[in-house]
């Protein structure tokens, strides 16, 4: 078989048959194929498309190219969560609690951040000795004892996406929606759970700036773990704001824990309830949403949700005194509250200046060895819809430096006003099946 003639195929619409992505995945992933073809067909597939069959072959291909993780051992349904991320996205942190208060297995492998916000493992790197590096049986064994973990990816896991991606950030092929499904599907399916519930964010701080878009992604991972034999559903949830109130590590664990608690957010509480019912009914714990939407408030109200993020912590060597009391969680210097200079109803809040201008005081990194600072970061004290006088506060920065005239200039930039009143959307858009 020549790789060229595969390039060929593709590059005239033609479809691809297993044993052909194979070979691709194959030599990808022993550098067989040289980096000039592989690129070549990452454009010709951005293209002109690959079908269901050919994006799910890519995606079971991807994911047998290193380590499987094998859950069975594990008694009862392991699930399985995936954010395509955003602004104030802390949603693991309050969600795997809740559900594995309800009697659901989360085994969760996340990623770091690269870009305007921490990731999931930076956020809860915030927390004092928290390890996120647990060997696999360490793991297995904490999510069979106390229903929950999240940990960084362990071993060889998809070592072709890692080759793949890193050709595709350079080659302007990101933005295609069967590669970026089966990027994100391969590592799910690898990572050896049985149901996985995608979150599949639209609007400006999102990776799908528009609804339709996310539709068209969410169908595509939707498709590649049916045809795979998993359980898998997704959500259409708006990110045209961010999410919560919080943008920062120790900010987000710090509303995860309020949430934990009935105190968070609206929208945020809401984004949880509807994912966590959506998970219990796949694990078979739920017969429906009314079941599901009580069994996860009765956690919360007894406090068996805010328990578990404690064990978790605890097991993972995390101090726990930080969880019990927040105020112990890393502080940035200054606390600055800043003040509207307009008066109307907000009609945006722009999420990506906002993600940037975190990123800027530490938050976030701009190159992958960038060092992240906790404690620094923003909380909103204004919501979209919002009527707002001059003078008001819009929101309260944590910095470590001062604000410069060109950093504050960006923040105001993030809002705009309107004087007609503003209907909020709901916060989440849509679930496919």
């Amino acid at each position: 078989m020549r790789f060229l003639d595969i390039i060929e195929k593709k590059k005239n619409k033609e479809r691809l048959s297993d044993e052909e992505i194979q070979f691709f995945i194959d030599g990808v992933t022993d550098g067989s194929i040289p980096d000039y073809q592989i690129s070549a067909l990452l454009m010709a597939i951005r293209l002109n498309g690959m079908d269901e069959d050919e994006t799910a072959k890519l995606a079971e291909a991807m994911m047998h190219s290193g380590d499987v993780i094998d859950l069975s051992d594990i008694e009862g349904v392991k699930s399985d969560k995936h954010s395509t991320g955003g602004v104030g996205d802390k949603t693991s942190l309050a969600l795997g609690p809740m559900v594995s208060a309800c009697g659901l297995k989360l085994a969760k492998m996340s990623g770091r951040g690269l870009g305007h916000t921490g990731g999931t493992l930076d956020k809860l790197e915030s927390i004092e000795g928290f390890n996120i590096s647990l060997t696999e049986e360490d793991f297995k064994r904490q999510v069979a004892d106390i229903g929950f973990a999240i940990i960084g990816q362990t071993g060889d896991l998809v070592p072709a996406d890692k080759k793949l991606y890193a050709l595709r950030d350079v080659t302007g092929t990101v933005d295609s929606i069967p590669l970026i499904a089966s990027s994100i599907m391969s590592k799910k399916l690898a990572s050896g759970s049985d149901t996985i519930l995608l979150d599949v964010k639209f609007g400006e701080g999102a990776f799908m700036h528009t609804v339709e878009d996310a539709r068209r992604l969410a169908k595509a991972m939707i498709s590649i773990g049916k045809k795979l034999g998993k359980d898998t559903k997704a959500m259409i949830t708006d990110m045209n704001q961010p999410l919560g109130r919080t943008i920062g590590n120790a900010l987000e664990v710090r509303e995860a824990v309020d949430t934990l608690k009935g105190e968070g957010p609206e929208d945020f509480t809401e984004l949880c309830l509807t994912a966590g019912s959506i998970m219990l009914i796949q694990a078979g714990k739920a017969k429906d949403r009314d079941e599901a939407l009580a069994m996860l408030e009765e956690a919360i109200q007894s406090g068996k949700a805010y328990q578990k993020l404690e064990e978790m912590v605890a097991y993972q060597g995390g101090n726990v005194e930080q969880i019990k009391n927040t105020e112990l969680l890393p502080q940035a210097k200054f606390k600055t509250d800043l003040k509207s200079k307009e008066e109307g109803y907000l009609a945006d809040i722009h999420s990506m200046g906002l993600g940037i201008s975190a990123m800027k005081l530490g938050a976030g990194r701009e190159k992958k060895e960038d060092r992240i600072n906790y404690g620094v970061g923003i909380e909103m004290k204004a919501k979209k819809g919002d009527y707002i006088k001059e003078g008001d506060t819009l929101a309260t920065i944590y910095h470590d430096s001062d604000l410069s005239d060109e950093w504050l200039a960006e923040f105001y930039e993030t809002f705009a006003y309107s004087d007609d009143k503003v209907e909020r959307g709901p916060i989440v858009e849509e679930i496919l099946e």
